[in-house]
Formats: structure tokens, sequence, C-alpha cells
């Protein structure tokens, strides 16, 4: 089997990096494993495995021809099998298929805001829908939604994972006193909450002014992040809330941190949930997307109601407080991602799934 990722860039967003996973974990049990980066490079680059053929396409329009045929030649040169176009890569993908029809298109849907799917609306994604071979959702929601709207037979719901780390030289340093640090790992987005995040740290800091709050993810320089720096200005929090930008390690500043939470509105399965219980961190998180499913009870981890501003600061707080329970219940998340969320597992039904939409010729 031969497989190249399509995504649009590398920079550190969440259907970025699982472009990155499937690659890196594909490299290892199939001929070929590709990853083709369409429009921009980024941090994600020093993530990709020396095994896997990469390359970077340098699309300038939403149209480029040229691209389009430099992708194509990638394609029959490498004999690829399968595209597996990662959201709005799939529009290159069908541009190529209708050069060479001969290849597959596996779309993979990583819809975060999955709260609401009725008035998702995408006449080109419809359209388009009627040139895959096959639908991947990260969620049941979004599996249903592509049931209910797009035209493709083959749809199937895989789980987020997480695949084995690159080592990297280059080291997060975090501010605040070491076993007193919480990280949020999320782009600063709207749906992200992070306006929760700064309300729960202006009530912990009045009652523990020695834990801190460390918020990992893409800073947009727009209008929300403008608000999110205004309010720690206004609330007098500048020692207590520290904004890092992107990183390419999250695995340092992770193991340098005590507690994690996410404060979302809305998720698909959010991977950095699946990173903290990776790492042993004891977890608060908003009930939404498939996080539920991640965090089963209170064994592994304390769900509260998306935008429940007490409830967060409680769970917060029960943490704080008790080391036993953190360490116990970072254990018992870890063993839950291990088994259920592995690169191994995840990887080996991939491969079978597809395998089986291959049709053989006579």
């Amino acid at each position: 089997m031969r497989i190249v990722q399509i995504i649009d860039s590398l920079e550190a967003g969440g259907a970025e990096r699982m472009s990155v996973i499937y690659a890196n974990g594909l490299s290892k049990k199939i001929a070929f494993s590709g990853l083709i980066a369409t429009r921009k490079e980024g941090l994600l680059l020093g993530q990709i495995d020396k095994s896997v053929n990469y390359l970077f396409l340098n699309k300038k329009r939403k149209i480029d021809f040229q691209a389009v045929f430099r992708l194509r030649t990638y394609i029959k040169k490498n004999k690829i099998n399968f595209i597996h176009a990662h959201s709005s890569s799939f529009f290159i993908a069908v541009l190529v298929k209708l050069t060479f029809p001969k290849v597959k298109i596996i779309w993979h849907d990583h819809y975060g805001i999955s709260q609401d799917l009725s008035s998702r609306k995408n006449i080109g994604l419809k359209i388009g829908s009627f040139f895959f071979t096959g639908i991947i959702s990260v969620n049941s929601a979004l599996k249903n939604w592509a049931q209910s709207y797009l035209w493709c037979s083959s749809i199937t719901y895989f789980p987020n994972f997480i695949g084995d780390s690159i080592l990297l030289k280059n080291e997060v340093s975090l501010k605040g006193l070491p076993a007193k640090r919480i990280i949020c790992v999320a782009n600063l987005r709207p749906q992200k909450n992070h306006e929760l995040l700064i309300d729960a740290a202006n009530l912990i800091h009045k009652k523990f002014p020695e834990w801190t709050f460390h918020l990992i993810g893409k800073d947009f320089k727009d209008s929300y992040s403008h608000i999110l720096n205004q309010k720690v200005n206004n609330l007098k929090l500048e020692e207590t809330v520290f904004f890092y930008g992107s990183t390419d390690n999250i695995a340092s500043a992770l193991e340098q941190s005590e507690i994690a939470v996410l404060p979302s509105f809305s998720e698909g399965l959010s991977l950095a949930v699946l990173e903290y219980g990776l790492h042993k961190l004891p977890v608060v998180a908003t009930n939404v997307g498939e996080i539920s499913k991640v965090i089963t009870s209170e064994n592994e981890g304390f769900i509260v109601k998306s935008n429940d501003l007490n409830h967060f600061v409680e769970s917060i707080q029960k943490l704080i407080e008790n080391q036993n329970l953190r360490k116990q219940m970072g254990m018992n998340l870890n063993k839950q991602i291990e088994l259920n969320y592995s690169e191994e597992s995840i990887v080996k039904k991939y491969i079978s799934w597809l395998g089986s939409l291959i049709i053989p010729t006579t």
C-alpha cells in the first residue's frame, strides 16, 4: 500500500499534527508513506520522520495549476494508491483526481466546531465528496453529519491518537515555580474559551498565589488575542498567566507542568487531552466533543459543563490541594490513552479499512 497525506500547512494545529502522526506511523507499516504540505510549512516540519517522503508544493492560489500538476507528477512517480487529504486540502486532491482518475481520495474531517452541525453547509465539499472513496471523521457527530450531507458511501470514525514523539533539542522554558504550573494547550481561538481560563486563574490566584497558568498555542494577533491580553492586564495577572505562542516541543512544556486544563466551548477529539494523558497529567476539561469518551470517570479526570466557571475552579482547586489525587488521576488517564488511543491500534484498523476499499481487479 502506498499512501500520501496532504495538508495545507505544517503549523501546529490539530489537523496538521494528525497528518504528521499518520505519515510517521504508516512509514513503519507500509511500502510508501508520504506527506505533502500544499501552501505553507511550519513548526511541524521538524516532527516528520526521516522515513517519510516529504514534499512542499508551495501552492500560491486557491486554484494553482502548476501545483496541481506537480502533485499529479508526484502521485504517478511514486505509484500512490491513496491520497489522504486532511480538512480543506481535499480541493487540490479532487483536481488531481480529475486528471488522474486511478488515484483514490480519503478525506479526513477534523472540523472542531462540532457542537452544532446543522448550519454547516459547504457546497464545494459536497460536490468534492462525489470523488471520495472514503471519509474519516474524528468524532461520531461528524460521522453522522457526513452520512446525511455528503455523497460518499464509506464513512468511518477513527479517534485521534498519539504517535511516537521525535526527540527535539529545543526545550521550552516555562516561567513560574516548579510543581505549581497549570498548562493549557490550545491555539488562541474563540472556541477554546481562554477567557474562562483567565477568569479561573484570577480566582485561583487569590487563594493559591504561587500557582501559575501557562498557555501554549498559536497567537493569531487578532481581536481575540487582544481581548485575552487586555483581560490579563486588567486583572493584573501578568505574573500569573503566561502566553508562549506555538511550539514544536509540547512534550517539553508538559513535562514541566503539574495540572492540565482545556476550557473549550467546542472540540472534536482533542489531541491536547490525549497528550496530557500520555504525560500522566491530571486533567480538568469541559464536556464537549468526544472528551467524555477519553475521560470516562472521575478516576481519569474532571469533566465540567462548558463555561461553568465555579465547577471549573473547584476542580482545579481539588487537584491543587491533593498531590496524591493528581498522581493517581494522571496514571489512570495514561492507562486509558495507552489502551485505546495508541498508534499501533489505530493504524492497524486504518490499514484494514483502506484494504476493504480496494476493489480487486479481474
